[in-house]
């Protein structure tokens, strides 16, 4: 099999990553990313782009995979919950008319009755003509069984970021250190003032084609914005110490403990996992995660119009 180039690959649609050694995490931003950190990652390969709408429909019509947002939830799973809630759907991004507290992000986030990924804006909405967009509504026992079909798994954080940097270790961004390089958008993000005024300036209100932007160093498209993307680590709100020695630098690293990952301010104990990658919703004014060192946390139970996926094959150890 080839891929465009028509260089041979055992992996249709994806790109190899040769692996190695970089600094993960970042010291300027926001806290969840420090402290930076050397670690080590062997080499896999990983989807092109995001796993789109038409890739994901040939799942479900394979398999008769029904989504998390198209379940409605067992009310022994959230006590105390309104019944008139427990209906399934997903979160959607409607934004208010004017400016807003955005220290509350109820102000632009809905709960929405029937969104699901064919209907990822809820009961009236579509997907036709919108086969390469990235597939969104994806819970994380979704993107788990996608990737098992395809014979292939999620990336973990320092696999995802590393991808990410394009080679480019310590830069800001995955193509350089400026946004917006000679007044060219590099990614699908927010312009203007978030959540209420979006001039697209990039010409996208919501999502892009997963390959509208260039790709970076190592060939993979959209690794910022445009979605959010799972990863399969557990979350937790620091980055491990650095290691400080060379002989000490970790190797492949799997991220926090399952308890580690709750978050305590919460009444339903649901754990969480990592997000890379940042959106079409990060905004200088309000989220600068549009950064391979960022990270998100999200509960494994939620679907939302602005997160997907993409996966990995990563390399046999040597007589495996």
């Amino acid at each position: 099999m080839s891929d465009d180039a028509g260089t041979l690959t055992p992996y249709p649609g994806m790109v190899r990553i040769p692996g190695g050694t970089f600094r993960m995490g970042s010291d300027h931003h926001y806290a969840e990313e420090k402290p930076a950190h050397t670690v080590t990652v062997s080499g896999f390969w990983i989807d092109e782009t995001p796993v789109t709408n038409a890739q994901f429909r040939a799942f479900v019509e394979a398999t008769g995979h029904v989504t998390w947002a198209e379940i409605d939830p067992d009310p022994k799973d959230y006590p105390g919950a309104r019944p008139g809630m427990l209906k399934a759907g997903g979160l959607v991004f409607t934004p208010p008319s004017k400016p807003v507290d955005l220290a509350d992000w109820s102000q632009w986030w809905r709960f929405t009755f029937g969104a699901t990924w064919r209907r990822p804006y809820g009961r009236g909405s579509h997907i036709g003509g919108l086969d390469d967009h990235p597939v969104v509504q994806i819970a994380f026992r979704d993107a788990e069984a996608y990737a098992k079909w395809a014979g292939k798994e999620l990336p973990t954080e320092a696999e995802w970021e590393f991808a990410a940097r394009g080679g480019l270790d310590g830069a800001e961004f995955a193509w350089g250190d400026e946004l917006t390089p000679g007044g060219r958008h590099m990614a699908n993000t927010w312009q203007g003032a978030f959540p209420h005024e979006n001039t697209r300036a990039d010409g996208f209100a919501r999502t892009s084609p997963v390959r509208a932007y260039p790709a970076n160093g190592y060939g993979a498209y959209d690794m910022i914005g445009n979605v959010w993307e799972w990863t399969v680590d557990w979350y937790a709100a620091r980055h491990p110490a650095d290691a400080g020695k060379a002989c000490c630098v970790p190797e492949n690293p799997r991220g926090a403990t399952l308890e580690q990952s709750y978050d305590p301010r919460d009444a339903v104990r649901i754990p969480r996992k990592v997000l890379k990658g940042g959106s079409h919703l990060c905004a200088p004014s309000y989220c600068k995660r549009y950064r391979p060192a960022a990270r998100h946390a999200e509960q494994i139970d939620t679907t939302t119009s602005h997160v997907g996926f993409r996966c990995v094959v990563r390399d046999q150890p040597a007589g495996g």
